[in-house]
């Protein structure tokens, strides 16, 4: 059980992977979902860990301002193609597309953590990156999949941890990343707040 799992705090984000992985790890959290729109930010011109990392601060920062006594946590997870910032596929289609562009060769999960409280004006922000490996993919299991619907709500339109003996070869990177939280960095973000002795509540 984490060490920091004495602490509360509030989880911006309604995804079912992130609550899991705090859940698992021993945190101690309430969930909201934040009400920002990801269409509104621009892709271009920016690196693609920058935007993850602006979009977990957006989604930190919406739900501090209503709770600024809060310590508030958001992430955000995007893939990477070769610069080309890949989020959520919107249908199918857009789906099936990006499963044949990110299992063609490697690429990059990129997911932003911000920990935010306004009352002290606490404000981390950084991201983690791993280096996916995927298997070639036919077009019976790309067309399965796509017919499976999992790939709803998903950056990169899959999830490494239902079907990623089917997907990936290897990973270079943290593994809870991909997974939408990576818990290596989440702990040492909260480890500095700690050290800084700075109470959760």
């Amino acid at each position: 059980m984490s060490g920091q799992s004495q602490y509360s705090f509030i989880l911006a984000s309604a995804s079912p992977r992130r609550k899991q992985l705090l859940t698992e790890a021993g945190y101690k959290f309430t969930v909201l979902r934040p009400d920002i729109d990801e269409l509104a930010f621009s892709t271009k011109n920016v690196k693609p860990y920058e935007y993850a990392e602006r979009l977990a601060l957006a989604k930190a920062k919406n739900i501090a301002e209503k709770h600024p006594d809060c310590l508030v946590i958001a992430a955000d997870t995007i893939a990477d193609f070769e610069g080309e910032i890949i989020g959520k596929p919107t249908d199918a289609m857009e789906a099936e597309q990006i499963t044949n562009k990110l299992f063609s060769r490697p690429h990059k999960v990129i997911t932003g953590i911000a920990i935010v409280r306004l009352r002290d004006g606490i404000e981390l922000n950084q991201s983690d990156t791993t280096t996916v490996y995927p298997k070639k993919l036919t077009a019976e299991q790309i067309a399965e999949h796509i017919k499976s619907g999992t790939w709803r709500d998903k950056a990169g339109a899959y999830a490494i941890q239902e079907s990623g003996d089917e997907f990936i070869e290897r990973i270079e990177g943290s593994l809870t990343n991909v997974m939408g939280l990576p818990m290596e960095l989440l702990e040492r973000l909260l480890k500095r707040l700690i050290e800084q002795e700075t109470p959760f509540q």
